[in-house]
């Protein structure tokens, strides 16, 4: 059997009143003998190309997903014809024939042996096609098995079929794939600067070495996702036992950098965290001595924000949060909570994005993130 794919060039010269209208890159399967009928009847070959022709009426749009169903069709016609087995036979010889195709793509000539994916794939497609050809009383039945299941998807659960020649396969955390010990030690000691036997390396150039052992000892010991790696704080950081322990120290992720905005828990080794720990206690301090940088605090937030304005994506609800916190803390009838003061940017960038809504800001989910995203807004907003 040929598969080929239609092409419209030239159908003026084909002998036919009309142009064709198959659609462009459809796949036609042709029998051997370049024939579509016999004497009194037409080969089942004219069936597939007609179901072949209502995928896109059924949401197989992509040329890519009608040439996967042809080609899936065409190899079960194929091995059903060499064990003599009509493609529209009765149930009981599709059966039988389904057990032989089963066991040929599983344990046949490695060249022909389908992965658990690849044949899930090809029983939905010869499904699809049989349930297809039994409504429209082209077969007696088609055969597959099915048995009744209950499908939960969200809050919603319905009843569903699974069809027994479905393949079981690995679940996705089974693949993935974890750095082996030995490549690992030899990332942690290139990050330090020092050869695979743990000597320094002359040749490094790199700088704050403790620092980026510290932190790729950590990324590995823990797993953590890029978002959450790069918005860690110091203050979530878990404190180092007091004695050492081979059992694996809770690390928790807080909700502001966790993925779907759920907070987990993940682990992290003593080793690891014993490393960060020392940086953050003797490495980073004598990296930072000498610098007269601060952090403001409250009562810098009055110095620094003297005549000016203070530039807020929303304007309203961090005015709010600031004034609280002042309150908490004894400081009152602050130029803070005055409303003259602020400015909102979260009003005239929806207005420039003609926005019927307040857009959200978009940032990090810290605050360092949320004003380097405002400031990119105000830069697009006021761009030539």
């Amino acid at each position: 059997m040929f598969l080929i794919f239609f092409r419209r060039d030239g159908w003026q010269s084909w002998d036919v009143k009309a142009r064709p209208v198959i659609p462009e890159g459809m796949p036609v399967l042709v029998d051997d003998d370049l024939r579509f009928d016999d004497v009194d009847s037409e080969r089942p070959v004219v069936a597939m190309n007609r179901w072949l022709r209502e995928l896109p009426t059924v949401g197989a749009l992509a040329q890519s997903t009608w040439e996967k169903y042809a080609r899936a069709v065409r190899d079960w016609t194929i091995f059903l014809t060499q064990q003599q087995i009509p493609v529209f036979a009765d149930r009981k010889l599709l059966k039988v024939g389904l057990g032989l195709y089963a066991a040929f793509r599983a344990a046949g000539p490695v060249h022909r042996r389908f992965a658990a994916s690849t044949w899930n794939q090809h029983v939905s497609i010869l499904a699809a096609f049989y349930r297809w050809a039994v409504a429209e009383g082209l077969a007696q039945a088609e055969p597959f098995t099915y048995r009744a299941a209950r499908g939960v998807f969200g809050d919603a659960a319905r009843e569903v079929q699974v069809n027994l020649a479905i393949r079981r396969q690995p679940k996705p955390h089974v693949r993935i794939k974890y750095l082996e010990r030995d490549f690992t030690d030899l990332l942690l000691c290139a990050l330090a600067g020092r050869r695979p036997d743990g000597t320094p390396d002359p040749r490094c150039r790199g700088r704050h070495l403790g620092r980026n052992r510290a932190g790729g000892h950590l990324a590995v010991a823990t797993g953590l996702r890029l978002q959450e790696f790069t918005n860690l704080l110091v203050p979530e950081i878990p404190p180092l036992p007091a004695r050492r322990t081979e059992a694996p120290i809770p690390f928790p992720v807080p909700a502001g950098v966790a993925k779907g905005g759920k907070p987990r828990t993940t682990w992290i080794s003593y080793d690891a965290l014993a490393e960060l720990h020392q940086y953050l206690r003797l490495e980073r301090p004598a990296f930072a001595a000498g610098s007269d940088w601060r952090p403001a605090g409250r009562a810098g937030a009055l110095r620094v924000t003297k005549d000016r304005i203070v530039l807020a994506y929303n304007a309203d609800y961090d005015r709010g949060v600031i004034t609280a916190d002042c309150h908490r803390h004894g400081i009152r009838r602050t130029r803070l909570a005055d409303l003259s003061h602020w400015a909102d940017v979260m009003v005239p960038r929806s207005d420039h994005a003609h926005s019927r809504r307040w857009l959200r800001n978009g940032g990090g989910h810290r605050a360092l993130g949320d004003v380097e995203q405002t400031r990119q807004h105000l830069l697009r907003m006021t761009a030539p």
